[in-house]
């Protein structure tokens, strides 16, 4: 392979190597962790840039790991070595630079100055104004990804041969189970890979976004990833434009899941079609028909987001998970010292519509506190009151002490 006419410097492999060190993550098949990688750097770092400047890099099988979703059963991810994880980056920052501007304005995920909140709010607005919304799920959208036509359309944007033959080399890299075996790929790109979501954008902007864009300019949507709400008038054209879009996808080798597929009624005042689904999840958030008060006190029914159930129960399972109770060997603060960056950074994302709809959480960690206070403290052992009460000393002392207690104190 020819990279002269575009050389790979040692400036972009150095680049690279610190947002992976930023993004952390754990080691790949060969085991080898960041911190082992950094323990000889710059042999490390010449050796990946001699290789992929020479075109003689091949990337190693990805190490397959299982992680629960929310519907209880497992997702598949894949995760790439330290060195291939920096090798993908070095790509994914050239070919950010052609695509991002390439992408359509209501695709949200994984790219700069885009965000799920983003994703959220124009959801919000567009249930305001269309009565109807198709909640789009696409069934194995990344282990379905065609390679000859993410290659089609990736040679539509870059001529960079050292690009195009390192990308073709990463979607047909081997997956290499629990058991050690290696299978070859054929079709998709794993989830876990650096690459991968910038890939799944491009796929879904010629499979989706830009096909909706000229054959339904009127229709509003909202993509993030492979998670896509589009909003309609009526549900005949919610009905009309399911087919369609399921047609379209067909063609580009994806299907559209239709047990998880729905036509949802945005009801709220003002809209009273008698309709069995009424609500819909989208990024963690639940839209349904929520009580809500105007600017002037006026109550009304809107729809809109909120924290959705099972967003809460996965939080409560991780608080419950922990355990604190049996935290009797520590001091509060250290309880706080752990718990704060997972507190912050929840009420960050689901608190961002609707923040009272996680109370029940917060009130539920208090509880989990005052526990921990009676086998803590030998003296409450048999008083919850007592421990309770203590507790709010405790608040009283440092109101700042938890992330949580700004919502609901003890």
């Amino acid at each position: 392979m020819d990279t002269r006419s575009q050389p790979i410097s040692k400036r972009m492999v150095w680049e690279a190597y610190k947002k992976v060190k930023a993004n952390r993550g754990s080691a790949g098949i060969d085991e080898v962790s960041l911190q082992d990688y950094e323990a000889n750097l710059s042999k490390n770092l010449y050796k990946l840039w001699n290789r992929l400047s020479s075109g003689s890099y091949f990337p190693p099988p990805v190490k397959e790991v299982e992680i629960p979703k929310r519907d209880g059963k497992k997702r598949k991810l894949g995760i790439p070595t330290v060195g291939d994880r920096i090798a993908q980056m070095v790509a994914k920052d050239r070919l950010e630079e052609q695509l991002d501007k390439l992408f359509d304005p209501s695709s949200y995920g994984y790219r700069k100055n885009k965000s799920a909140h983003e994703a959220v709010k124009s959801c919000q607005q567009n249930c305001w104004q269309y009565n109807w919304v198709i909640d789009m799920d696409i069934k194995g959208f990344f282990d379905n990804i065609s390679h000859d036509l993410m290659m089609k359309a990736l040679m539509k944007h870059t001529k960079e041969r050292w690009v195009l033959i390192y990308v073709e080399r990463w979607l047909k890299a081997p997956i290499c189970g629990k058991m050690g075996t290696l299978s070859q790929r054929e079709k998709g790109t794993p989830q876990g890979g650096v690459i991968s979501p910038l890939l799944a954008n491009l796929y879904l902007h010629y499979a989706f976004d830009k096909w909706m864009r000229i054959n339904h300019p009127e229709i509003r949507f909202e993509r993030y990833a492979d998670d896509v709400v589009v909003h309609c008038k009526s549900y005949e054209d919610s009905a009309r434009i399911k087919l369609l879009i399921k047609e379209r996808l067909a063609t580009c080798q994806l299907t559209l899941h239709e047990e998880k597929t729905k036509i949802v009624y945005c009801k709220k005042s003002g809209r009273d079609i008698k309709y069995p689904l009424v609500s819909f999840d989208f990024l963690g958030y639940e839209f349904k028909p929520r009580r809500t008060i105007d600017r002037r006190g006026r109550i009304f029914t809107g729809f809109n987001p909120g924290i959705s159930a099972k967003s809460r129960k996965r939080i409560n399972d991780v608080l419950k998970r922990m355990s604190l109770h049996t935290w009797s060997t520590v001091e509060i603060e250290r309880i706080a010292e752990v718990l704060n960056p997972k507190l912050q950074g929840w009420i960050n994302y689901y608190g961002k519509f609707r923040k009272s709809d996680m109370d029940y959480l917060w009130s539920s960690l208090n509880l989990r506190l005052i526990k921990w206070a009676r086998r803590k403290y030998k003296r409450f052992k048999g008083s919850t009151r007592q421990a309770a009460d203590w507790l709010r000393g405790v608040y009283r002392m440092n109101q700042n002490l938890f992330a949580h207690w700004k919502f609901v104190s003890p």
